[in-house]
């Protein structure tokens, strides 16, 4: 098994506080976000940052959906970590200043791919999916943040 990758990036027209803390908040503004390739979001625990167990399912390709469970940390400031229950993938959320009122927001998503040609698919072409899947949540949070 060998582990997997996708990491995307963008510069936002916002402050680094205010893009970690609408990230952080996943009671109102995470599920405004999320495209059409989450479904069944729910808040079970927290809310806001650290301490939230937050479940979805994510629709990767039309045969591919992964029931998450994440259990979110803060180990550093300005980093979100969700930890998903059910498997081994983990996704951290870096958000650093980029400048006079802007910020760099980095999503990095990694996991034990599979073995054999499935594994060879998985790692060729999962992380250029998800890294679109994060990019749409990335622009979507800009416009979020940016109103």
């Amino acid at each position: 098994m060998a582990q997997v990758e996708a990491t995307t990036e963008r510069v936002i027209a916002a402050d680094a506080e205010t893009v970690f803390d609408a990230l952080a908040d996943y009671k109102e503004v995470r599920g405004k976000v999320l495209p059409g390739h989450f479904s069944e979001y729910e808040v079970r625990e927290g809310g806001d940052g650290e301490g939230t167990l937050v479940h979805w399912k994510l629709q990767a390709t039309s045969k591919r959906v992964r029931d998450c469970l994440l259990e979110v940390t803060e180990p550093t400031d300005g980093q979100l970590v969700e930890k998903d229950r059910n498997s081994s993938m983990v996704t951290t959320w870096t958000v650093t200043p980029a400048g006079e009122g802007r910020s760099k927001a980095v999503v990095s998503t990694v996991w034990n791919g599979a073995g054999g040609i499935g594994g060879f698919f998985e790692k060729t072409f999962a992380p250029k999916g998800l890294g679109r899947i994060y990019d749409e949540l990335l622009q979507n949070l800009a416009a979020e943040v940016e109103k």
